[in-house]
């Protein structure tokens, strides 16, 4: 079988929803090498995540193949002149990864998937501007509209779908996605010394990995730092909006400057010794539409606080804690069990290790080519 993709966010984008486009290609390519994957992008560019699915023997990208495709790569993508090269190529289904289709999609000839991540702009309005939310909207529900069938990345997304599109539930099927398998390996001694030597990192520190935005909370982080021992840090790994600054302004006034450090661009095989050495990770988000952080860490064998709310229970399963994502206490008293009880924590850590086996990438593969065959059988 030939399947096309919307490949812009595996082209362009080097986490969220670029990682997901190339982890789902390569997973298909590993366990399904019978089938030919095509990315389509409307630009090339230099990104070295990608590269190692490009050297897989069945997967290639295309660029528009005509003059106006080139000129108007924007329309080209989302107007359907890709719906036509596809077509053209002899693709037998289409699958839009970050969830966007072409709007001509159902004169392809060939079905349709595309995956919904999270309606988080409908949710919460008050986080995105006003034009913004007007296009994810309109995107998201013409592509649930015209896909052939819908992968929603848990049932929180998928109840959601439902509700705000009135999508019927046999449309839709909920795949969950893996993290990167580099996370589950055990961390080298040399590589967790280089990188703790890289950042001063101390003996306990809690770890906060996501863009640090309002929605993230990473603030509940830093006021529950204040109830805890002096010797434990905070780290703040992702890249900043206008939010960094009020917890910057909350850091310089309560003299917690020396406590919490802001790491941003550090390389990607840092993640995963920077989790397995820290006594805990946090991930107090008010709405995910999964929350791969919390995947990450408990694949290092790290626990995880994080909040109720949403989807972040399907996520962390019984291997993380949930508070409300505005109870401080509930948070430092949650820390402290952790820091301080041994079997508390490794009890967290097995049974985290046994949920996520569910994550795989081979069950994740499994799962969509069945969406796939689905789609293809009408």
């Amino acid at each position: 079988m030939k399947i096309g993709y919307d490949g812009k966010r595996a082209v362009q984008n080097y986490t969220g929803l670029g990682n997901y486009s190339r982890l789902v290609v390569d997973s298909l390519a590993r366990f399904y090498p019978q089938n030919e994957y095509i990315l389509y992008a409307p630009h090339d560019r230099e990104n070295p995540r990608l590269k190692p699915l490009l050297k897989r023997d069945n997967v290639r990208m295309e660029l528009p193949d005509t003059a106006p495709g080139r000129m108007l790569s924007a329309w080209w993508r989302v107007g359907g002149g890709v719906t036509a090269q596809a077509r053209r190529d002899g693709v037998e289904l289409f699958h839009g990864l970050s969830g966007e289709l072409p709007f001509n999609i159902r004169k392809g000839g060939y079905p349709s998937v595309v995956t919904i991540h999270d309606l988080i702009f409908n949710r919460y309005p008050e986080y995105y501007a006003a034009i913004d939310r007007k296009i994810y909207d309109y995107k998201f529900r013409k592509a649930c509209e015209n896909a052939t069938r819908i992968i929603a990345i848990s049932e929180c997304t998928k109840r959601d779908v439902m509700q705000m599109y009135g999508t019927p539930e046999d449309k839709i099927d909920v795949v969950y996605q893996g993290c990167h398998e580099s996370f589950s390996i055990p961390a080298d001694p040399a590589v967790c010394q280089h990188v703790r030597l890289a950042y001063g990192l101390p003996e306990r520190y809690i770890v906060t990995v996501g863009t640090v935005e309002s929605r993230k909370n990473q603030l509940l982080a830093v006021k529950a730092l204040e109830k805890l021992p002096d010797d434990v840090m905070l780290y703040i790994v992702g890249g900043k909006t206008d939010y960094a600054g009020e917890i910057e302004a909350y850091i310089g006034s309560h003299g917690l400057s020396d406590r919490v450090k802001w790491l941003q661009g550090i390389p990607f095989d840092h993640l995963p010794p920077l989790y397995a050495m820290a006594s805990l990770s946090s991930y107090t988000s008010r709405f995910e539409g999964f929350g791969i952080p919390v995947i990450e860490s408990l694949s290092a064998g790290t626990p995880v606080i994080a909040c109720t709310g949403s989807v972040l229970e399907e996520a962390g399963g019984p291997g993380a804690v949930y508070i409300d994502p505005d109870d401080v206490e509930a948070y430092a008293s949650e820390a402290m069990r952790i820091l301080d009880d041994t079997a508390h924590r490794s009890s967290l850590v097995k049974l985290g290790q046994e949920y996520i086996r569910r994550f795989t990438h081979e069950n994740m593969a499994r799962q969509i080519m069945e969406v796939y065959t689905k789609a293809i059988n009408g």
